[in-house]
């Protein structure tokens, strides 16, 4: 498993920072965002470094199946059955503030389209 030591992501899956983990799997975290854009805001992360989801396709598509189930998984735990947004951002351009992959999970209020 490749990780970061600099990596905000890497040390949360790594149980050097905390967080409010919601679901865990072998490969992968959800746990809640610490300044919510809705009610319930999970983030997914893997607990492998990948830079953003360009790398993580190109290196381990599997895993990035994973991700999205796990999300699936998580948005169905939270209860989320009325619907829900995953949304990952690659880039500065697109608002990526940590260069690590990870998928937002959105829901418990209706969301607006175009979202930004």
């Amino acid at each position: 498993m490749s990780t970061d030591s600099d990596c905000l992501f890497c040390k949360i899956s790594a149980g050097v920072i905390p967080a409010d983990i919601v679901m865990e799997t072998e490969s992968a975290i959800a746990f809640r965002d610490i300044d919510p854009k809705a009610p319930t805001h999970i983030l997914i992360i893997p607990r492998s470094h990948f830079a953003d989801v360009t790398e993580l396709t190109q290196s381990n598509p599997n895993l990035a199946g994973e991700l999205l189930t796990l999300a699936s998984n998580v948005a169905k735990l939270q209860g989320l059955a009325t619907g829900y947004r995953i949304v990952t951002n690659t880039g500065e351009d697109a608002g990526q503030s940590v260069s690590h992959v990870h998928f937002h999970v959105l829901g418990g209020r209706s969301l607006s389209w175009p979202p930004g």
